[in-house]
Formats: structure tokens, C-alpha cells, sequence
């Protein structure tokens, strides 16, 4: 497997932050701030752009999440789902091959082995919802 880019590396240092901050019970920008040292600058967007957007992030999610409720999600889907949802909808510059490949890439690496298809089915159809055919 080729090594991930810049951008794969901050979506998966973002990740971490997300999962940290649910953990903690903290808001997810709080997490950025208890770094030793400084995430890089798209790291830093994803996270605080997930916080800031949490509510309609989670409204999205929960709508298309046929069957699932948000907690009984595992958590790594959720903010996964989270960080992916926040760029569909805030990044329109990402195209969303883009988002949804990264999102079920890192399904696949750290959560269940449905995870991918989960993830996939949830943010197609968001994608469905919030872009026009990009």
C-alpha cells in the first residue's frame, strides 16, 4: 500500500482527536489544545470544524443511519461518519470520491469488519443529500 498523503495523515491525526475528545468528554477543539505539540493546520480545521458543526453533523448522520442510533454506533464509525459529513458539507472543494474513499479507508483500518460498508452506505446517501453530482 502506498503511503497516505498529507491529507489522509491529518483526516487520521483528526480521527484520533475526535475519539479522544468523545472519551474525555470534552469538546473536540479542547482536545487541540491539550496537544504537546501544535496538529497541523488541516488537522486543526477538521477538528474544530466538526466541533463547531457537531448538531446538524449528527441531525445528518442520524437521518441516514437507518436502524442506528447515534449511541449505538461504535464510536470510531460515529466520528468517522462526523469528520466525513463535516467535509461534504463544509469543503466543497474535496470531491466526494475523495471523502467517501478516506472515510471507508479508515473504517476499514480501525473499526469492525462491516465498518466500511456502514460508513460508505450512511455518507452516500448524506452526499446524496447535501452535493450536487460531484
Amino acid at each position: 500500500m502506498d503511503r497516505p498523503d498529507e491529507r489522509s495523515d491529518a483526516r487520521e491525526r483528526a480521527l484520533y482527536l475526535l475519539y479522544e475528545a468523545q472519551a474525555k468528554a470534552i469538546r473536540p477543539s479542547d482536545t487541540l489544545d491539550l496537544q504537546v505539540i501544535e496538529p497541523d493546520e488541516l488537522t486543526q480545521v477538521l477538528v474544530r470544524g466538526v466541533d463547531e458543526h457537531a448538531d446538524a453533523i449528527d441531525e445528518l448522520i442520524a437521518g441516514r443511519a437507518e436502524g442506528w442510533t447515534l449511541k449505538r454506533m461504535p464510536v470510531l464509525d460515529l466520528n468517522i461518519m462526523r469528520l466525513a459529513t463535516y467535509e461534504l458539507v463544509h469543503r466543497p472543494a474535496v470531491p466526494t470520491a475523495v471523502v467517501l474513499n478516506e472515510a471507508v479507508e479508515l473504517a476499514k483500518r480501525f473499526s469492525t469488519d462491516d465498518s466500511g460498508r456502514f460508513v460508505n452506505g450512511v455518507l452516500a446517501a448524506i452526499a446524496a443529500d447535501v452535493r450536487s453530482s460531484t
